[in-house]
């Protein structure tokens, strides 16, 4: 590892190293649209870390040459899942892609982990009305999980977040900005 010469040459370098950082970070926060999901995709990028016999604890592992940064992950997926405008019904292409998720959930890795289930909406009307509308999505999505393929109520929570965390902000109206998030929570106690 080279030693900077100058305080100049060090500013650069941890620009440099940030905006690599940065660049990662908003990989990982991409919004996959339901052709970009697959069900082993989904698993692995919800799998909670297991703790190992070492002590050593989940960090930053730098992306090989040649390798891209994966959109998701670890114990988090952003997904597109469209609703029916200004209503809480799912589309048919959003039916779908729940379909993989279930599967996923259903896997041997995911069997015990419990979810947030996290609506947004973009930051177009009211605030209270998108905080509404955000909670009702999130509840539209745990009840198809629960109803049409029969994942525990028990491991999906749902969570309204409104338009408080948008994706893009440079684009109010923008599809990531309305999305579902889920996020692994917790290992469920086994029998």
């Amino acid at each position: 590892m080279r030693i900077c010469k100058t305080a100049a040459a060090c500013a650069l370098l941890l620009v440099l190293g940030g905006q690599s950082a940065f660049a990662q970070d908003a990989a990982k926060e991409k919004v996959l649209k339901p052709k970009e999901v697959t069900t082993e995709g989904l698993i692995d990028a919800l799998a909670l870390p297991e703790a190992n016999a070492s002590g050593a604890t989940r960090g930053f592992r730098p992306v090989a040459p040649g390798e891209k940064p994966k959109p998701y992950g670890p114990g988090k997926a952003n997904l597109l899942v469209t609703f029916v405008t200004g209503s809480t019904q799912l589309s048919a292409e959003a039916e779908a892609l729940l379909d993989k998720m279930a599967a996923a959930m259903q896997s041997d890795t995911l069997a015990g982990v419990a979810f947030r289930v996290q609506g947004h909406a973009d930051a177009r009307g009211d605030e209270a009305r998108n905080k509404e509308l955000s909670q009702g999505r999130a509840e539209a999505v745990v009840k198809y999980l629960v109803t049409k393929h029969g994942i525990l109520d028990a491991r999906l929570a749902a969570e309204g977040k409104g338009s408080a965390e948008p994706m893009n902000k440079q684009r109010v109206d923008a599809p990531e900005n309305r999305r579902v998030t889920f996020v692994s929570t917790r290992d469920l106690p086994k029998p």
